[in-house]
């Protein structure tokens, strides 16, 4: 698991998905802000996940991106099939 290698208090989120007619309201943001906070209390010091590089979610980088995370990596899974960028945000413990 890539995060694990580097990182030994992580909390990774394999994903998040919001009904169409449920976007833009904050939802996301709300689940990942109660997230950010757990994580900070049980003692973890960084939030991770991946995001699809192809297919592109360019909706997701940028949402990702505005909460603070940073592109940290990327990866080819599923042999081949699929390809990957991963984000991390540092929380203070």
């Amino acid at each position: 698991f890539w995060f694990r290698e580097r990182c030994p208090r992580v909390v990774y989120v394999d994903r998040v998905v919001v009904a169409a007619a449920a976007r833009g309201r904050g939802h996301a943001r709300r689940l990942y802000e109660d997230l950010f906070e757990q994580a900070r209390c049980a003692g973890h010091t960084m939030v991770t996940c991946e995001v699809n590089a192809d297919p592109p979610n360019p909706a997701s980088d940028a949402f990702h991106a505005a909460l603070g995370f940073a592109e940290v990596g990327d990866a080819v899974i599923h042999g081949g099939k699929k390809s990957v960028r991963y984000w991390a945000k540092p929380i203070a413990a």
